[in-house]
Formats: structure tokens, sequence, C-alpha cells
């Protein structure tokens, strides 16, 4: 079994900063391409940021110069600084990973999803 486990959500005013962070638990052998996705209601979800194992990264056109993604590979997290946050970052941000298990192989998960509010 594996869990995403994100955290770092909230209230921030524009302008302010947020850290997210995600955590892959479980019996894992590795960890790869991992990202951040956010939705908001009537809309489909989007990728904001991807980071690959040798962190490689991708940005969405919209949060390129404010997001950073990074990860720890042996801690199997990963981290998105957000910063000079708009009212339209509003979101419920999603983490998304390739994790590998040992005699499963390799599978895609979602976290629960944590809410961002940019709003004063």
């Amino acid at each position: 079994q594996v869990q995403l486990v994100e955290s770092g959500g909230g209230l921030v005013q524009p302008g302010g900063s947020l850290t997210l962070s995600c955590v892959a638990s479980g019996t894992i052998v590795g960890t790869y391409k991992m990202g951040w996705y956010r939705q908001t209601p009537g809309k489909q979800r989007e990728l904001v940021a991807s980071i690959t194992r040798g962190a490689i990264t991708n940005y969405a056109d919209s949060v390129k110069g404010r997001f950073t993604i990074s990860r720890d590979n042996v801690k199997n997290t990963v981290y998105l600084q957000m910063n000079s946050l708009k009212p339209e970052d509003t979101a419920v941000y999603y983490c998304n990973a390739d994790v590998t298990r040992p005699l499963v192989g390799t599978d895609n998960y979602w976290g629960q999803g944590t809410q961002v509010t940019v709003s004063s």
C-alpha cells in the first residue's frame, strides 16, 4: 500500500508564500516522476509543476518564476514553494507520483489534496 500525504496548505494573503510538502509512504523501492496539480470547482485538474528523479523540472506558464518544485529522493518527498501568490492560485492542490513497489512494479498515485486559498 502506498500513500501520498500532503501538507502545508492554508489561507494566505495575495503576495504571500506557502510551501507544500508531499511524502510517499509505504513499502517503496523508489519514487520517479513527481508533481503537483491543482483543481478548482468546475474545471479540469491541471499540472502546476513536475520533477523527475534526476531533478528535471517542468512548470505551467502561469506559475513560472513564482513557484519552485524540488524533491528529496531519500525521503520520497516532493515540495512546492509558492511565492507571490495570487487569488487565481486558489485551488485544491494534489500531489502525484510514480512509485515503484517491490514485486509489484510502478504505478501512479494521487494524494488526497490540500486547499490553498489566496485572499485578503
